[in-house]
């Protein structure tokens, strides 16, 4: 059973790449772009119809929204475009891994947030601390 739900999200994977890729083909009907357009736009949105803090509805609109859209948006693709854009999903998940370019991602990101921080600790206690002034002599 649990393999069973591996392979099919896996192919679920691979879909929403495929027709993420395929929305920019000419050979698509209107309909199906923009359908296309929608449910990958909502699936990789961070944005969810129903918040996924709500008990059961926040994971239920995942499982069957995207499912169903990509499901329809499948069919109303012609079957050519379909399976040509999946070989090109499947060969885009298969491409290797830059762990250097990752590290270096992570690296430069880093570095801002540490001067980020570090400058917002400047102002922040420079302008609370700031040393009274010496009076004027007086005359």
């Amino acid at each position: 059973m649990l393999s069973r739900i591996t392979i099919w999200a896996r192919a679920l994977k691979t879909d929403v790449h495929a027709v993420y890729l395929a929305a920019r083909d000419p050979r698509m009907p209107w309909p199906a772009k923009i359908l296309a357009i929608a449910v990958t736009a909502y699936a990789l949105s961070p944005i969810d119809l129903i918040p996924d803090f709500v008990p059961v509805l926040g994971y239920l609109d995942d499982l069957l929204i995207v499912p169903l859209g990509i499901w329809l948006v499948v069919k109303l693709v012609p079957d050519e475009v379909m399976a040509e854009y999946r070989d090109k999903a499947r060969a885009a998940a298969q491409r290797p891994i830059s762990k250097a370019g990752m590290i270096a991602i992570i690296m430069v990101w880093s570095a801002a947030a540490l001067l980020l921080g570090w400058l917002g600790y400047r102002y922040w206690t420079q302008s609370w601390t700031v040393a009274p002034q010496p009076a004027p002599p007086r005359e």
